[in-house]
């Protein structure tokens, strides 16, 4: 369903930043979006439906929804909105967090400049696609590491040291990567009483063994992007986090992969199981998990821990890229942050984000003294923006995750030849696939279904990025911090 720009008679305008949403469920709903943010129709439907497990919860006692807040880049996923974040009171609601378990973003700085990398770029995606795509990556795991990144996260997988290798992912681990990490991701893990539901994953091989696994993009908005700082808005904070202009700048946009979705499963399967019996199921086939959480929670936290890992080493491969063709690269974490991810707290209540990043204000630890890194990517192409965080109450402390979907994947993929033909004269996109390869370009098959998966990730399927940024500024949800331009997207 198309946007637009003109407000949707349900909705009702509260200032210039913020909209409500009257329900007869009673749940205060708040979406955080200028008058220049499109919002779709049909995730204004998807959400009304969503309200509906107000009554569910009603049902089953005291649980119950106490707020709905949905950032600028709202739109609809599949059974809750993407920009989604809803607080409850003693209920836990597995649809609520997304499939992609600690779906998030990892950005670093490094030493280099824009000026420094341009002339290399061809031979720096011909790299990349080696590293990403055809066996380059070489991480290598024992059955221990991988036990102890499920487990503990990084700390786990740094248990016995960093090994020895000779080229791939590894080889770019620096000992600032293994320790000091405090106040440089929202969590370097989420530990877990076992692992023993990924047996299969841990166990692969025996010895050090490798997988297509780890250090896998996924698809559909996940990415690896070089880019660079373009502008800087706020000094002070560019300074203490290592960016200047003309700086590059890797993020990395990924998250649990095929583990996120099992321990998805597991979280639904439980909760219809554990659903009262004589109690007909909600319409809407959100249920909260009503029984014992725990089985469910530690699948959540290996999946959330794999997550972690799983950007590190992509962002590993990035450098290594860049280190072949343009010697030491000097990277440095600037922040990892989640953004599909729950957080329960003492008094019962649950934070649940779906597609939402946190953005925490400033406090006394030396990573956060401006507030918490605020990650908002563009479309493939367009800039991107790093923000700080001001732990707005109104809006729970949670900003963005990105510019939102403005045009639905099918229809997408429908959209101009002529279009996606001056996108790519004009940026660089390293896939598998290498669609200047002879060979390839004589199979047509081949490669109308790659244009059609390109086109579905294009500019002209997300909304503007600048309007989500300014809605959050607006809003003091979060204050822009630099602006960045990409140089080269690594698409799965």
């Amino acid at each position: 369903m198309p946007l637009s720009h003109r407000p949707d008679p349900r909705l009702v305008r509260l200032d210039d930043n913020w909209l409500s949403l009257p329900n007869p469920h009673g749940v205060p709903v708040e979406i955080c979006a200028g008058p220049d943010v499109p919002l779709e129709a049909a995730a204004v439907d998807e959400l009304l439906t969503v309200l509906e497990t107000a009554g569910t919860l009603r049902t089953l006692g005291s649980a119950r929804i106490d707020r709905v807040v949905c950032t600028p880049d709202f739109h609809k996923g599949a059974g809750i909105p993407i920009g989604t974040v809803i607080q409850t009171t003693g209920a836990l609601i597995p649809a609520a967090v997304g499939n992609d378990i600690n779906c998030g973003m990892r950005v670093e700085t490094t030493a280099l400049t824009v000026d420094r990398i341009r002339p290399h770029l061809d031979a720096l995606e011909r790299r990349l696609r080696h590293l990403f795509f055809e066996g380059g990556r070489r991480i290598g795991l024992t059955a221990a590491r991988r036990e102890g990144l499920l487990r503990y996260g990084l700390s786990g997988l740094f248990a016995d040291g960093v090994p020895d290798a000779d080229g791939g992912a590894w080889a770019q681990v620096r000992p600032d990567d293994v320790t000091g990490l405090d106040g440089r991701l929202h969590a370097t893990g989420f530990p877990a009483e076992s692992a023993a539901g990924f047996e299969d994953w841990i166990s692969s091989g025996g010895g050090v063994s490798y997988d297509s696994i780890i250090g896998s993009i996924g698809g559909g908005n996940h990415f690896a992007e070089l880019q660079y700082v373009s502008a800087v808005h706020d000094g002070a904070a560019a300074h203490a986090w290592g960016l200047a202009p003309g700086r590059v700048v890797l993020t990395v946009h990924s998250g649990s992969l095929s583990l996120g979705h099992q321990a998805g499963a597991l979280g639904r399967d439980a909760a219809r199981a554990a659903w009262p019996r004589g109690l007909p199921m909600p319409r809407n086939g959100i249920l909260p998990l009503a029984g014992d959480p725990a089985r469910y929670l530690t699948a959540f936290r290996n999946a959330a821990n794999f997550a972690i890992g799983n950007r590190f080493f992509l962002a590993m491969m990035l450098r290594a890229g860049l280190a072949d063709v343009a010697g030491e690269v000097g990277a440095r974490l600037i922040y990892d942050a989640p953004h599909n991810l729950l957080w329960p707290s003492a008094d019962g209540t649950v934070v649940h984000r779906k597609g939402a990043t946190p953005a925490g204000g400033p406090t006394g630890d030396p990573h956060r003294l401006y507030g918490e890194p605020v990650i908002v990517p563009g479309s493939m192409g367009a800039p991107s923006y790093l923000l700080r965080g001001l732990d707005a109450p109104r809006a729970l402390g949670s900003a963005a995750h990105g510019a939102g979907r403005r045009v639905p994947r099918g229809a997408a993929a429908r959209g101009s030849d002529a279009e996606l033909d001056a996108f790519l004269r004009d940026f660089r996109v390293v896939t598998p696939l290498d669609h200047r390869d002879p060979a390839v370009l004589a199979r047509r098959d081949i490669i109308d279904a790659w244009r059609r998966d390109l086109k579905q990730e294009a500019p002209w399927a997300y909304k503007d990025v600048a309007p989500v940024v300014d809605s959050l500024r607006g809003a003091g949800v979060a204050s822009p911090v630099v602006e960045l331009r990409p140089l080269l997207t690594v698409k799965g």
